[in-house]
């Protein structure tokens, strides 16, 4: 069933509510639906990317952001955690294949399923590992392990910003704290939904001073991948709400988040953020990802994020 039919069945009133959430928790793999080089322009004098103009520019009342790579950069770097991780593990089935080889293949599926919930990574490495005639542990064990090394490797940076030592801007996507203020001001109520561990993702928002821009309103995962989603918690937005997807704007550095937000309804900014050179140019990879998943806008941050705003809500023309 096509995501729009599927989201529609989901609206009925008649569909069982366990069905439902079935439905909203499973995220389907990337698959481009649009064509990355198609001929698109930019606002003048700025690196903002207009793919389409949204038919609902201007009706915004709700922002939807994810967060690692989209806001937070404190778990930059996080594939050389979890790629070396799944590379021992399958090495240890005894397969014949190379380092190189294996290196591949993981890199392959990892990226593949970024944006989803960890778990899912983790669940294709069990399925490898099964392929390889080895015998898998829980894909909760190896998301336990990977969430041990990925600690490890970022220690220092949440050690740094609990200690006052470092600076929360030196960890966030550049100009995002103005975007958020600005949006504030102008009465969007913003959402956070991530796929980290919700309980991570309260905890770096703290400790990177972004919870009050979203009083309560933070969504990450849980233990069983059928208690959350980010289709869910745009649901939700909509039916607490009583509000069109048209009301809703989302943006993201994610397949799923953007696919999910255009299938409500809404408009969605792909952040194509360069996370560990925070250059000001987009990240090509992103890019083409997010505009093939359907993107309405490109950016590689939000240093013009004033003009962004300005654009999105109706008051300039290009």
């Amino acid at each position: 069933m096509a995501r729009r039919e599927r989201a529609a069945h989901l609206d009925t009133p008649t569909a069982p509510k366990e069905a439902r959430s079935r439905d909203l928790a499973s995220e389907a793999d990337f698959r481009p639906r649009y064509d990355p080089s198609t001929p698109t322009f930019f606002l003048p004098g700025t690196r903002i990317e207009i793919i389409r103009t949204p038919a609902s520019r201007g009706r915004y009342e709700h922002v939807l952001f994810d967060f690692d790579g989209t806001l937070s950069l404190i778990r930059e770097g996080w594939p050389e955690v979890m790629v070396p991780m799944m590379v021992e593990i399958l090495q240890a089935t005894g397969t014949r294949e190379s380092f190189e080889e294996l290196r591949q293949i993981t890199m392959d599926f990892v990226m593949r399923l970024t944006g989803k919930q960890t778990l899912y990574q983790m669940i294709h490495l069990r399925e490898e590992v099964v392929r390889r005639g080895g015998q898998p542990l829980d894909p909760l064990e190896y998301k336990r392990q990977y969430h041990d090394r990925l600690m490890a490797h970022i220690a220092s940076r949440r050690e740094a910003l609990a200690s006052g030592r470092g600076h929360p801007d030196d960890f966030l996507v550049p100009g995002c704290r103005d975007l958020l203020a600005h949006l504030v001001e102008r009465g969007m109520r913003c959402y956070l939904a991530s796929g980290t561990d919700e309980n991570y993702v309260l905890e770096e928002a703290g400790l990177l001073g972004l919870t009050s821009f979203f009083e309560g309103r933070i969504f990450g995962a849980k233990a069983d991948v059928r208690d959350f989603s980010k289709a869910m918690v745009i649901e939700r937005i909509l039916k607490e709400n009583r509000i069109p997807g048209d009301r809703l704007l989302g943006f993201g550095d994610g397949y799923v988040e953007i696919e999910n937000i255009k299938a409500a309804g809404g408009a969605a900014v792909a952040v194509a953020s360069d996370e560990a050179g925070r250059s000001g140019r987009p990240d090509p990879w992103k890019r083409h990802r997010l505009v093939g998943i359907g993107a309405d806008l490109v950016i590689p941050d939000f240093q013009e994020q004033a003009r962004l705003v300005s654009w999105l809500m109706g008051d300039t023309d290009p």
